[in-house]
């Protein structure tokens, strides 16, 4: 049988451009098909814009503490409308290189969205395309039915389209997005309420890191609300009405929903060739991205694994090229570096001290806790936490956690150790480089405690 083409790549964010392109340039011809504009949620309305904000709130720190280190200055403001317009004309600029990237690797773009109409086969708008592979990337989208009444309140995306910041706002959650942006616009002068559902914020991390992370906001001048997660939301005149418990109730002119995102497969037709979609609507794959359809994958955030660009990236990248250049291989994600961008900003990679010592593994733990060079100096608060998980039986390190300044940039570096399998004793025989936070790293001689491995249930 004929087909249009060989592959058809449904999503043009970052997975699905990086795969495409890899496809081609291994001689395939593809095509990719976007509604929204080209570049995805990580480099429109996610990652890219939003560490750029954390940029802007970093300056809020940066000239408080400047008087401490000699300088004087005058009156400063941050201006909502001006870094709104940068933004725009960034994420703008974005999209063309993304657009230019795919022209120039041979990929065709078709704007609009795709409906898949049957084995092989893909409407987009009045025209039906063919492929011998399809590959759906459509990556994830708020939630927004996770609380009654949470749909009045802004998303996301919503929010890094703002002209103008609001006085007041709560955040309804507690992971990745509703604490960067809770750190964030209390810096640029917002007072934040972060309401959540658990008793410390940023669930699946460390817990010594969950609970720097929650003294760091209140620092920033967050107010938490730790089991207080409201039961319902209304709509008033002037903004919202928080419903908590004990029948509390809190107005704002402002509440972002941050209690998750769901892959975004609805309407996506995938019924048509059989796939029986996962919980909350993910799309079922192996360990090769392939589905349950004969010459359907998947990659990203749809797949709701591990919703990460880099990850996304990597799978779709090595799905092409085991279809189209011979080279079979899985993406290993049993060690995937994350962070978080608040201020002061958390990356981490390995299991938790609990999800270690769950696996079987007696731990050594090591840890340091200081304040950086650059907060004495001007007596500033902000401390630095950082720890390493080693296993007591092969001395190999499992885990690096920290909260701190640079704390992605370190982490990132260590990555590279860790997947090359690196041991406590090889850390200890690296020089370091002083004065840096990082040597910290290399300087823990002792462990602060020895964790037994649970027994099997």
């Amino acid at each position: 049988m004929a087909f249009d083409y060989d592959l058809i790549t449904l999503g043009a964010g970052s997975g699905g451009v990086a795969a495409s392109r890899r496809a081609a340039a291994l001689g395939a011809k593809v095509a990719i098909v976007e509604g929204s504009r080209v570049g995805g949620t990580c480099v429109i309305r996610g990652c890219v814009p939003k560490k750029l904000m954390m940029y802007a709130a970093q300056y809020a720190d940066a000239l408080r503490e400047a008087p401490g280190y000699g300088w004087s200055l005058g009156d400063a403001r941050f201006e909502m409308p001006r870094w709104a317009q940068a933004k725009a004309a960034e994420t703008t600029r974005l999209e063309g290189v993304y657009r230019q990237l795919l022209a120039g690797s041979g990929v065709e773009l078709f704007d609009g969205w795709a409906r898949v109409a049957g084995p092989n086969q893909v409407v987009v708008g009045d025209r039906t395309l063919s492929a011998r592979h399809l590959l759906i990337a459509t990556g994830a989208a708020p939630v927004r039915d996770s609380i009654p009444g949470i749909g009045h309140c802004a998303v996301s995306d919503d929010l890094l389209d703002l002209v103008d910041l609001p006085q007041r706002a709560a955040v309804i959650g507690s992971g990745f997005i509703a604490v960067e942006f809770a750190s964030i616009l209390a810096r640029l002068g917002v007072a934040v309420s972060l309401y959540y559902r658990k008793e410390l914020p940023l669930r699946g991390f460390d817990d010594d890191l969950r609970r720097r992370a929650a003294q760091a906001l209140q620092a920033a001048g967050v107010r938490l609300h730790p089991n207080g997660a409201p039961g319902r939301i209304d709509k008033t005149a002037g903004g919202l009405r928080l419903h908590c418990a004990g029948g509390e109730a809190h107005e704002f002119e402002f509440a972002l929903n941050a209690t998750g995102r769901r892959p975004n497969t609805e309407r996506l037709g995938l019924e048509t060739l059989g796939i029986e979609l996962g919980p909350h609507g993910a799309v079922p794959v192996d360990r090769r991205r392939h589905t349950a359809a004969e010459g359907v994958y998947a990659i990203g955030d749809v797949t709701n694994h591990r919703n990460l660009t880099p990850v996304a990236i990597a799978e779709g990248r090595a799905l092409v090229e085991s279809l189209f250049g011979g080279a079979t291989r899985e993406v290993d994600l049993d060690l995937v570096a994350s962070a978080v961008f608040m201020l002061p900003p958390v990356a981490t990679i390995g299991p938790t001290e609990a999800e270690a010592i769950a696996a079987g593994h007696a731990l050594k733990v090591f840890e340091a806790d200081f304040r950086p060079m650059r907060q004495t100096f001007f007596g500033g608060a902000e401390r630095s936490y950082m720890k390493l998980l080693v296993d007591a039986a092969t001395d190999r390190v499992l885990a690096v956690h920290m909260i701190g300044a640079d704390a992605p940039e370190i982490v990132q570096c260590l990555a590279v150790a860790l997947t090359c399998g690196a041991t406590k004793a090889q850390f200890d025989r690296t020089i370091a480089l002083h004065p840096t936070a990082a040597e910290e790293f290399v300087l823990m001689r002792e462990p602060t405690r020895v964790a037994a491995a649970r027994a099997p249930a």
